[in-house]
């Protein structure tokens, strides 16, 4: 591998290292005239078969202009040395920034979603997959945007159905679905992977772990954990809609990409009532419970019959019913 620090590609300078991959490096650019900043992607090999994949790439992205894709601003070869200068997201990638500690509020994880699916539905109507959405390829840029980044491995699909010849398994084993471990990427494929970024993102990890052979089984075989096991505040109704946008069949999930964003949107805004088992430890004055689908699975209420409310109006738990329920502690929230 080459360093190419302090040398000029184009019209940027590099200044320093960003990232560095299995494929290729990022390096921050210095543009040599107006003092702009700069991703600068360029292949670590010099080897064909990665050179024609970068090529590739530049086409690919070349060919893009949407506001949730990262933006290309100039490509060209330097001394045989292809390169590709793209937008600078100073914050980095959601994957650097959670590695930090940091969390989101569950409405800015849903705007992140709704961005991301809405490049995504953009390349789909361009009859092409990603094939690698996860965190580490979701940039963070100024004002909360995201931009999604690294399509090295995209494919163009006839008619946005499933590839009749098998792809291979490329992609990033944690956020890749079945059908694509078995090389057969749809656009479907791209939304479990989404569906894998906003279960991370809402509960601080991916479904499955284990190695890369355990994962990919898992992806195939085996039911997601609930949501809401490992962060009480996720409600039922993006539990919901989180899980089937996982579902092993692609076509369980929902329709397209934007419809499983805008179903998390919805879902998001379902108010969340929780009640616990049985406990004398809380008295409370009153418990109101709306009315709206509320499913009470553990709760045993004894009241006389002439307390029933009749009226289409909330019921009411009085005192000395509710004196033995126990209530969530809502003291516990997310870091925004």
């Amino acid at each position: 591998m080459l360093d190419w620090l302090g040398q000029q590609f184009g019209s940027y300078q590099l200044t320093g290292l960003l990232g560095q991959g299995g494929f290729a490096n990022v390096y921050l650019g210095e543009h040599v005239r107006y003092g702009t900043r700069a991703a600068i992607k360029i292949p670590r090999s010099r080897s064909q078969d990665k050179v024609e994949r970068f090529v590739k790439e530049i086409r690919t992205l070349a060919g893009l202009d949407h506001p949730n894709i990262v933006g290309v601003l100039e490509y060209g070869v330097e001394g045989q040395i292809p390169f590709l200068a793209m937008n600078f997201a100073r914050k980095g990638s959601l994957q650097q920034i959670y590695r930090e500690g940091m969390l989101f509020s569950p409405g800015t994880i849903v705007s992140f979603v709704k961005q991301i699916a809405d490049g995504l539905q953009y390349i789909h109507d361009r009859r092409l997959v990603h094939r690698d959405v996860k965190l580490g390829n979701i940039l963070l840029g100024p004002h909360n945007t995201v931009w999604l980044s690294d399509f090295g491995i995209a494919v163009k699909i006839p008619r946005l159905f499933f590839l009749r010849e098998s792809q291979g398994s490329a992609g990033t084993v944690d956020y890749m679905s079945p059908e694509q471990l078995q090389g057969k990427p749809c656009p479907a494929s791209d939304q479990y992977g989404l569906g894998v970024v906003a279960y991370e993102l809402l509960t601080g990890a991916t479904p499955f772990h284990g190695s890369n052979r355990e994962i990919a089984e898992q992806h195939l075989y085996a039911t997601p954990p609930r949501l809401r096991s490992r962060f009480l505040e996720i409600t039922p109704a993006v539990e919901r809609v989180v899980r089937q946008a996982l579902a092993k069949d692609p076509y369980s999930r929902f329709g397209s990409v934007r419809e499983f964003a805008v179903a998390l949107e919805q879902a998001s805004k379902v108010p969340a009532v929780e009640i616990r088992r049985r406990s004398s430890v809380v008295d409370l004055p009153a418990v109101v419970i709306s009315r709206r689908r509320v499913a009470i699975e553990e709760l045993e209420v004894v009241a006389p019959r002439r307390r029933v409310a009749r009226d289409p109006s909330p019921l009411v738990l009085h005192r000395r019913g509710a004196g033995d329920l126990r209530v969530t502690d809502t003291s516990r929230r997310r870091v925004f």
